[in-house]
């Protein structure tokens, strides 16, 4: 077993991995907040053509190992990815790190995780989680979203790390090279700049990317496309959309509300380093933002769950995520024309 490793819980896989294996390697100031900010991982996008669970795939943060990717670079860590064509080469590399007390991130599916709860076992194939030791036949787990540690057997790690379907994990292993913390205080120095870089990018792309289908446009594009899926295919499936609108918002990765509660979070500790009023001030719209995201889910799940099936119910299921996204492009112009470096 690798010694010292702490398990800190997060709301967030992949935050919280990023967040643990930095303090392992002894960048303990970095937050769950701060990982997701680093790491750019607040977005939006909707992709009309591709299903997930046979409803609609949107999400709202962006792609797997970005963030980690991002927050490693924004802090002049090096990072290790590597992907396996087979089970036993995973094993015996996975292995191999373990022995050299090397923590590593691992992409899994939910599917088979056994310690997850059934309802929350569906087919969603970017979930993260640390492997940190092995004892006999079982490899020791640090799942971020979880209270505690736990354990896989070798056979339920393998099945998780290989498992089918959209993004594919393919046995994929993460982990931060040379991670000097002698180097803690020009690291400490240079996060003005940092943050300044990781908000200015995060709000470029999500209101200057031009496509009807990313950042603030896409949020207006999915209200669009709310309203008229009663019409198209009747309330039942429209509201099994709903639902999965709902399911991709509170249950995947934390999803739209917490994600902008998260990132009002990241803005107020980003004044600790960069002590400007204005992102104390914007840090109050994502809270509003988070709040009516929440609301949005409240509205959707009653039309899935049929007490609300009129076609009023999907227009005010739309009107409140046009209300978010005139909220987030708001925060985020502001955000983009801020001088803070």
């Amino acid at each position: 077993m690798i010694q010292n490793f702490q398990h800190i819980q997060a709301a967030h896989c992949e935050n919280g991995v990023t967040t643990n294996l930095l303090a392992f390697n002894g960048l303990d100031f970095i937050t769950e907040p701060l990982s997701f900010g680093l790491g750019c991982g607040i977005f939006y996008i909707h992709v009309p053509f591709l299903k997930v669970n046979n409803g609609p795939f949107l999400s709202f943060r962006t792609l797997p190992g970005s963030i980690f990717k991002k927050t490693c670079k924004s802090l002049g860590v090096g990072v290790k990815r590597k992907k396996f064509r087979n089970q036993q080469d995973a094993q015996v590399f996975l292995d191999k790190k373990i022995n050299e007390g090397v923590p590593v991130g691992c992409q899994v599916g939910v599917f088979h995780l056994p310690y997850f709860p059934r309802e929350y076992r569906f087919h969603f194939n970017a979930h993260n989680l640390i492997v940190y030791g092995k004892q006999e036949n079982n490899y020791l787990i640090s799942d971020p979203v979880m209270e505690t540690t736990t354990s896989l057997t070798v056979a339920e790690l393998d099945k998780v790390r290989f498992a089918k379907g959209a993004l594919a994990p393919k046995g994929q292993i993460y982990f931060p090279e040379n991670v000097n913390p002698a180097n803690k205080p020009e690291i400490l120095k240079r996060m003005p700049q940092s943050l300044a870089k990781a908000i200015k990018t995060s709000s470029r792309d999500m209101v200057k990317i031009p496509s009807r289908l990313l950042g603030v446009r896409g949020i207006k594009y999915t209200a669009g496309q709310v309203r008229k899926w009663r019409n198209k295919m009747g309330p039942k499936a429209a509201g099994l959309y709903l639902g999965q609108i709902v399911r991709m918002q509170e249950e995947i990765g934390t999803g739209g509300g917490g994600f902008r509660f998260l990132y009002a979070a990241f803005l107020e500790e980003a004044y600790n380093y960069i002590p400007n009023d204005a992102l104390l001030k914007v840090s109050e719209q994502f809270t509003k933002a988070g709040d009516m995201w929440r609301s949005s889910a409240v509205q959707m799940a009653g039309i899935y769950k049929g007490r609300i099936t009129s076609q009023k119910d999907f227009d005010d299921s739309a009107n409140l995520m046009l209300e978010v996204a005139e909220i987030e492009k708001q925060a985020f112009q502001q955000l983009y024309k801020l001088k803070l470096a």
